[in-house]
């Protein structure tokens, strides 16, 4: 019998929502606990800023670059590489619960895999397997569509159906409508019961699946929630936890339109073409939106309720692992605690996300908490790790050898680890073309310094950038990359950012859908 693994992951959370990182407004009592008997990461980068090539990123162990999953919209091939088909050939039983989003959600007609699957054949693959995982049951943010959490609330709770924020208008595209008490957008008030949100439901899903295996059985298990991602929709019950009006404004919150415009303006345009309403890169973003418009009041009410579901992930965690501790299995079992991405949350005024390669958006929640077992020691991770190195993780944990076309490594367990096995850098990167805009970004985060590099695009011709020194300016807001003070140290990142860049896919993947 070996060790177990639990790869828990949120949608769209911040580093700084977690009490462990500093983070005041939610109680997350379960995740700091396993902070302290595990690995923290403080600098844990994504490589892509939104969910599907993160996601593709976290299976594979590859780049979105090499995966192919340049941007959302497109989908991994059935066919790729994965870390879940690595465990189950070596004897490990394997499940997905909650939101995979390896394929596009918007998907009328069922073209896309594990939409139809979901709609067709329940919970168990058809051929055995589907991505190395032998069980799924998967959700997204709401009540509609084919997914089985959609499907089973509206045969078991039809009345609760209508209680979700719709997340497209009625011309199909992303809502703008605003709600709950200050106006703000994609929240509304939900009076679904809390033990049938769909929190609860992955949380319900994975004790039923870790229930029907043997007491001997290895197993992997991803448990995926669609929360805090917008919309901002918990239960209504809930919502009292936290009074937005008490809610204080983020650091990276400034509260004069004037200050928030002249730091925009430092950087490249597209930041401030979409701060006015002109420019949308990204399709979750809503078009009809404009970012000048956000109130304070409205940041308060967004991340009151972001809060009141980072809470509610963490309190269905707690369950998860009191069936687990039942079980027996607590002493040989790992947990990874992770995101996709992050949040804007109402820094620099702005909400949701896009090719903007700041801390709001790229660092990351990332706790491992080793089988206690291994007796690994608790410890602060400062050195620069990315989601390429999850796969290579749980292979280690495995004792199974990490496949060539795995681009990470196997996290390290303390910064002595981390210098010793290189750690010296993270990659991000970012690809879209939409609404006739392309964007194309590349980041680099070393030392304490995080530099991105534009290629041309629609608002772009090449020449800019981003330069930020996370110790003087941790808020990302003086951009540095014309200064000729720093021009030595921008020429060392681009060039150590181009020298890295992983091996491309040979042909590239289409753009099927907008999401």
């Amino acid at each position: 019998m070996g060790r177990k693994i639990l790869l828990v992951t949120t949608d769209q959370q911040r580093y700084d929502t977690l009490g462990c990182n500093g983070g005041t407004l939610a109680r997350t009592p379960v995740v700091d606990g396993l902070a302290a008997q595990g690995v923290r990461f403080e600098r844990a980068h994504t490589q892509s800023v939104v969910c599907m090539p993160s996601r593709s990123t976290i299976l594979t162990g590859q780049y979105p670059t090499t995966h192919g999953v340049w941007m959302n919209g497109v989908p991994l091939p059935v066919d790729a590489p994965s870390v879940a088909d690595e465990l189950h050939r070596a004897g490990y039983h394997t499940a997905l619960i909650g939101k995979a989003h390896f394929e596009p959600f918007l998907d009328p007609f069922f073209r896309f895999t594990e939409n139809a699957m979901a709609s067709t054949t329940g919970t168990e693959p058809a051929g055995g397997v589907h991505r190395g995982f032998e069980h799924l049951e998967m959700a997204t943010h709401g009540a509609m569509g084919p997914l089985h959490y959609a499907r089973w609330l509206m045969a078991e709770h039809p009345e609760a159906v209508d209680g979700y924020y719709p997340a497209l208008d009625g011309s199909l595209q992303v809502n703008a409508a605003g709600g709950g008490d200050t106006g703000a957008p994609q929240v509304k008030v939900n009076p679904i019961d809390r033990g049938i949100y769909h929190t609860d439901w992955v949380a319900d899903r994975t004790i039923g699946w870790l229930d029907g295996l043997d007491q001997g059985d290895d197993w992997f298990c991803w448990m995926s929630f669609p929360d805090p991602h917008h919309p901002w929709d918990p239960p209504e019950s809930e919502v009292g936890r936290i009074d937005w009006r008490e809610v204080p404004l983020p650091a990276g919150y400034p509260e004069q339109a004037s200050e928030r415009e002249a730091i925009l303006d430092g950087k490249p345009r597209h930041w401030r073409l979409w701060y006015d309403g002109t420019l949308v890169s990204n399709y979750e973003a809503p078009a009809d939106w404009v970012p000048a418009t956000l109130t304070a009041d409205q940041v308060r009410e967004v991340n009151a309720r972001n809060a009141v579901e980072c809470e509610l992930i963490d309190e269905a965690l707690g369950r998860v692992l009191g069936r687990i501790a039942e079980r027996g299995w607590d002493d040989d079992l790992d947990v990874v605690f992770t995101t996709d991405h992050g949040e804007l949350q109402g820094d620099f005024g702005l909400l949701f996300k896009g090719p903007y390669h700041v801390d709001s958006l790229m660092r990351l929640p990332l706790i491992w908490r080793p089988a206690p077992a291994s007796a690994t020691p608790p410890a602060v991770v400062g050195r620069p790790v990315g989601l390429v190195d999850l796969a290579p993780t749980f292979c280690a944990i495995a004792g199974i050898g990490t496949p060539e076309w795995m681009q990470g490594s196997a996290l390290p367990v303390d910064d002595a680890d981390a210098d010793q096995r290189g750690f010296e850098r993270v990659l991000t990167e970012w690809d879209s073309e939409l609404f006739g805009t392309d964007v194309h970004v590349r980041t680099i985060m070393r030392d304490h310094w995080v530099c991105s590099a534009y290629l041309p695009g629609t608002s772009h011709d090449g020449s800019e950038g981003e330069l930020y020194d996370l110790d003087e300016d941790p808020l990302q807001q003086a951009n540095r990359w014309d200064d000729p003070e720093f021009r030595a140290v921008r020429d060392d990142l681009v060039g150590d950012l181009w020298d890295h860049q992983p091996a491309p896919r040979r042909t590239r993947l289409a753009l099927e859908a907008p999401v």
